[in-house]
Parts: structure tokens; C-alpha cells; sequence
């Protein structure tokens, strides 16, 4: 059967974005995707966490998708994280609620693709610096998939701008309608968790 994913995208000024607008847009009404404005849910980070629960637990492909901000993610999502990942239901003794689901993030850098090398000015690989939130699929027994990035968008051309939209769109189909395999997309070198299979037998 189809997946049902889940998008949760935060951006503190999300009017002020071009990237991100555009992502959203591109996804806008797609049938088994449910999309969540974290921000605009929880203006003052007051996070509903057994309404949060609920959602992951319908859910099979949950995204994080938000800017690219100082090597991780806006303050929600880490907020969010602390919240609704709890000890003994996402993790820890009897935490295996997550457990067969898959974890992606779709981002957005004001660098380009050459500055995330070890060469370039940030020093490190996207993969690398997203390192913390491949531990946590890990952890929470779920599959954590490669990043999908837009690199500059803000300073592409329009068409090329949309073109990449477009390429997150057919992304996101794909995993849904199963014409692409979400294990076919795990993040380079990652090894699946012990319990990832039990969530899959459920």
C-alpha cells in the first residue's frame, strides 16, 4: 500500500523565504501527505506531544524539512525532538513505537554544494553535519534516508529554482507510491537498527 508521509517543516520567517516557499508549494495537496507548520502550530514552542505522538505513529515516512540553520535545524525541532521522543515510547527500555519507519530531512543551505566539503569553507559534508539526527532514527529504530538539499536556491534562477521543487515533488510521489524503495535511499553507510525489523512486521 501506498506510504502516508509526514511533513514537518519549520521556519521562524517563513514569509521571508524563497526556498522553502517554494518546496511547500511544490508539494501543496498531495494526497497521503500531511504537512505541518511547527511555527504556526506552536508559536510559543508549547508542543502538543501526545498529538505529536499520534502523528508519527500514523505515519510512515516522517520529513523534517527546514533551513539549514547554523549546521542544524531551527530551535523548534530540537524542541520538538526533546518533547515528543520520549524515553521508553521513541527510545530506552520498551521505546520502540517508532520502530520500521523512516526518517528524512529536506533542506535548504544558503551555501553552495562546494562549501560542504572538507575542502570548502564549512569543513564538513552535509551527511557529517547531520550526523546528530541520523543517531536519533537510529536510536528511535527507524531508517534514516539520505538528505534532500537544495544548494543557494536563493541565488538560482527562478526556473531552476522550481525545476528543484519540482525534483523534491517526484521525490516524495515516489516514495510514496513505492516506485522508489526507501532502503534504497538510506543514508550513505547506514546500518539499520536492531529493532527496525519489528516495526515492519506490525
Amino acid at each position: 500500500p501506498p506510504m502516508k508521509l509526514l511533513v514537518l517543516h519549520a521556519h521562524p520567517r517563513l514569509a521571508r523565504s524563497v526556498v522553502q516557499r517554494a518546496m511547500l508549494s511544490a508539494i501543496a495537496g498531495l494526497e497521503g501527505v500531511t504537512s505541518v507548520d511547527l511555527y504556526a502550530e506552536y508559536p510559543d514552542l508549547d508542543i502538543d506531544v501526545a498529538r505529536e505522538q499520534r502523528r508519527l505513529i500514523d505515519h510512515d515516512l516522517i520529513i523534517l524539512q527546514h533551513p539549514f540553520y547554523w549546521y542544524s535545524s531551527p530551535a523548534i525541532i530540537k524542541e520538538w525532538q526533546d518533547l515528543v521522543l520520549e524515553n521508553g515510547w521513541a527510545y530506552g527500555p520498551g521505546g520502540t513505537r517508532l520502530a520500521g519507519r523512516f526518517l528524512m530531512q529536506a533542506i535548504s543551505t544558503g551555501g553552495t554544494e562546494q562549501a560542504y566539503h572538507h575542502e570548502g569553507r564549512n569543513r564538513f559534508e552535509i551527511a557529517e553535519l547531520l550526523s546528530p539526527f541520523n543517531q536519533t532514527a537510529w536510536l528511535c529504530s527507524m531508517a534514516y534516508l539520505a538528505p534532500f538539499v537544495i544548494h543557494a536556491g536563493r541565488r538560482m534562477k527562478e526556473a531552476d529554482l522550481t525545476a528543484a521543487a519540482e525534483s523534491y515533488r517526484d521525490l516524495l510521489v515516489g516514495l510514496r507510491d513505492g516506485r522508489i524503495d526507501p532502503l534504497s535511499r538510506l543514508s550513505p553507510g547506514y546500518a539499520l537498527p536492531p529493532h527496525f525489523a519489528e516495526g515492519i512486521s506490525r
